[in-house]
This record gives structure tokens, C-alpha cells and sequence, in this order.
């Protein structure tokens, strides 16, 4: 058995073991302790306790002493060089044209170490803000990119809910959220909704989460087919919290439907999720599909693609010489169905006209192009 204290930085932020060195501490006492980035001023959260050996990763670093009066003022003081320090970064930051905004700077009790935050939707390379800083302060300086949701829980502030976030209340590390967890509770799916004010998923999404999807394992689905002491119908709503469901029933109207508990119903067939109950027959306006009128349609002419780029003569000829195969003469009237069909292909020759060349828009088009000549010289006829 080892015996640990629990130590707090900088408000509701993550509980970390230290080694109490045999002294009694209760929570909420302030004590100084070694860290990693130097000597820091810690609250108490947990007070002393022995765990098992198993269950930690030794060696833990030391409680040094109680914080006395001080090293209470030296924090003070510490703080009001944080607020200078934070200005001056994001001014030389503004200077150099990085696209940062500074959220904090925290500087050790014995002010070896000095740490900013800053968000940014992208790299930034910081080299040269860094060096500014180094010889502003004479010390080392270490700066970390977080994210939005690190940003409302460092700043604060009061959620939708008109609380303060629960992330700097309560919350010790964000747990993933997703879209899924708005649709099993029937939320609504607009993001100013269940957005908080970060511009993610609020976290109290994940609150609830556990006991929907228990409720969901056991609750039928919308579009079922149930039977009730009543009669047969279909789950038209769910009432998870309730443990109900709003059942239509096939001799009833929509305005007739009832609530049930799910632990008196049968169902008889699983409807899909989401879905929609379907629409009977008699609240449509044509019961039965012989008696609906069908639908008028315009009738349209056939659309034909032409083989090539040839001119509206050319199609006029093509036109009458089909219509002169289609109507064979009255001796050749038994052996209408040997005469081939003609195609543009087999138009006259001397109805073909020469095909342009360069298309719509090259040379022989008429808007811009000239007309080819003859070799003669002559112009054409």
C-alpha cells in the first residue's frame, strides 16, 4: 500500500498524485509542490489515501510544503505578470502576422518557466515570437495550440442552459460526443441547438447517453405492427421516458390514436427506425386504383439525332424520299416489304449538299467565316 495525495492546478483542472512525504493534508489546503515545469502553487482535492500497489505507476514526485503566507503573495504577483505577459504576446503576435489568438500564459511559482496557450485554425510558426519573448522575460518560454473546447473551459463562461460550462465546473476530460447521441434522445439536429458555445456538441449530450440506449434495446420501433387489447395497429410515436407508445389502430382515424404501455402490446411485425407509418386506404381521395383518373400526358415528338452536321435541305430531302418508300406503287403493293428503307446515306446525290468545314463557329460558318472557292477562281453558283 502506498499513500498519495491529490493535487489540483489552475481551478477544475485534472487531479494529479503526489507523494504527501508523511503530512496530512485535508482538501481544499494549498500546498507547494514539484512539477515538471518547476515549482507550483497546488490545491488539495483528494486527501490522503492508500492505494494499492498494482493500481499506480511510482514513482511520484513530492509535496514539497503547506503554502504559507509567501508563497501566497509571490503567487499573487505571479498573476498580475501573467496578464502583462499575455498582452505582450498577442501584440508581438499581431506585429508579425500570425494568425493566433493567445488565451493564456501561466508562469511558475519560482518563475523558471513560462507557458502560453493560444488557438489558431492553422500552423503557426511561432520561431520568432518565441525569440521576442525570450528576451522580453530572460526565462523559457513553451507555447501550445489547443482547441476551441480547451479555450471555454481556460476563458469560462454560461452555457445555453444558463448555468456556467461544465467544463470549468466539474468536468475533467471531454469525452467524445457525436450526432448519434442527439438522435436517440430526440433532439432536435439544428446546430444552434445542441451546439454549445465552443461551436461543438454540448458535453451534456453524453450525460443521458447510457440510459436512452438501454431504453432503445427494449422499445419497438416506429412503423410496427402491434396488437393491443383494442385491435391491430402501427406505432405512429415513442415515449421513451414514458415507456409508451402512440399506437393507430386500423379501425380508428388519425386523430383516434392512443397511448399504450410497451409491456402491453405484441408486436407482430418490427418496423425500421425513423420511418414513416404508412398511409391507409381509405384516407386517400381514390380508393381504389381503377376508379383514379390516369394522368393526361402531352404527347411530344420523337427526338431524332442527326449523323452529321448537314443543313435543313438536306433533312427535307431525306424526309420526302422516306415518305415516297413508305407508299409503294399499287402493282408493287404485295411486295411493299422488300423495298429497303432509305437512309440519309442513300439520298440523291445531286440533293446532298458539301459538308462545311470547321463546324459551327470555324471557317465556313456563316456568322464570321468566308465561303470556300472553287479552284477555277469563279465564284459558286
Amino acid at each position: 500500500m502506498t499513500e498519495i495525495v491529490g493535487i489540483r492546478f489552475r481551478g477544475m483542472g485534472k487531479t494529479y498524485f503526489f507523494d504527501p512525504c508523511g503530512e496530512k493534508f485535508r482538501e481544499g489546503d494549498r500546498v507547494v509542490v514539484e512539477t515538471a515545469s518547476g515549482t507550483e502553487l497546488g490545491e488539495v482535492a483528494a486527501a490522503n489515501q492508500f492505494v494499492d500497489d498494482e493500481k499506480i505507476v511510482p514513482p511520484f514526485r513530492k509535496v514539497l510544503r503547506p503554502a504559507g503566507e509567501d508563497d501566497l503573495a509571490e503567487a499573487e504577483v505571479r498573476r498580475e505578470e501573467e496578464q502583462a505577459a499575455k498582452l505582450y504576446c498577442q501584440e508581438r503576435a499581431d506585429a508579425r502576422g500570425l494568425d493566433m489568438r493567445v488565451i493564456s500564459a501561466e508562469r511558475s511559482l519560482d518563475g523558471t518557466k513560462m507557458v502560453f496557450s493560444f488557438v489558431s485554425e492553422n500552423r503557426v510558426d511561432f520561431r520568432e515570437l518565441v525569440r521576442d519573448l525570450v528576451s522580453q522575460y530572460h526565462t523559457r518560454i513553451e507555447l501550445r495550440q489547443v482547441g476551441v473546447r480547451d479555450k471555454a473551459k481556460m476563458l469560462g463562461g454560461i452555457g445555453v442552459c444558463g448555468r456556467p460550462f461544465c467544463c470549468s465546473q466539474f468536468l475533467k476530460d471531454f469525452h467524445p460526443v457525436s450526432i448519434k447521441m442527439a438522435k436517440d434522445q430526440s433532439l432536435s439536429l439544428s446546430p444552434t441547438k445542441i451546439s454549445g458555445s465552443c461551436g461543438r456538441l454540448m458535453c451534456c449530450l453524453k450525460y443521458e447517453q447510457e440510459a436512452y440506449s438501454e431504453l432503445l434495446k427494449t422499445t419497438p420501433k416506429l412503423g410496427s405492427l402491434v396488437r393491443t387489447v383494442d385491435g391491430d395497429g402501427t406505432i405512429t410515436a415513442i415515449s421513451l421516458l414514458r415507456r409508451q407508445v402512440r399506437v393507430l389502430l386500423e379501425k380508428d382515424t388519425e386523430f383516434s390514436a392512443k397511448y399504450y404501455p410497451i409491456d402491453d402490446i405484441e408486436i407482430l411485425r418490427s418496423g425500421k427506425a425513423h420511418s414513416k407509418p404508412a398511409v391507409r386506404e381509405e384516407d386517400d381521395v381514390y380508393s381504389d386504383a381503377e376508379a383514379a383518373p390516369a394522368p393526361r400526358r402531352t404527347s411530344r415528338p420523337e427526338r431524332t439525332e442527326r449523323s452529321d452536321r448537314g443543313s435543313r435541305t438536306e433533312q427535307r430531302a431525306s424526309a420526302a424520299s422516306s415518305a415516297e418508300a413508305e407508299e409503294p406503287d399499287a402493282e408493287n403493293e404485295d411486295a411493299g416489304d422488300d423495298i429497303p428503307m432509305p437512309t440519309d446515306m442513300e439520298a440523291p446525290a445531286e440533293r446532298r449538299r458539301p459538308h462545311r468545314r470547321g463546324g459551327r463557329g470555324g471557317r465556313g460558318h456563316r456568322s464570321g467565316g468566308s465561303r470556300p472557292q472553287p479552284s477555277g477562281g469563279a465564284p459558286e453558283a
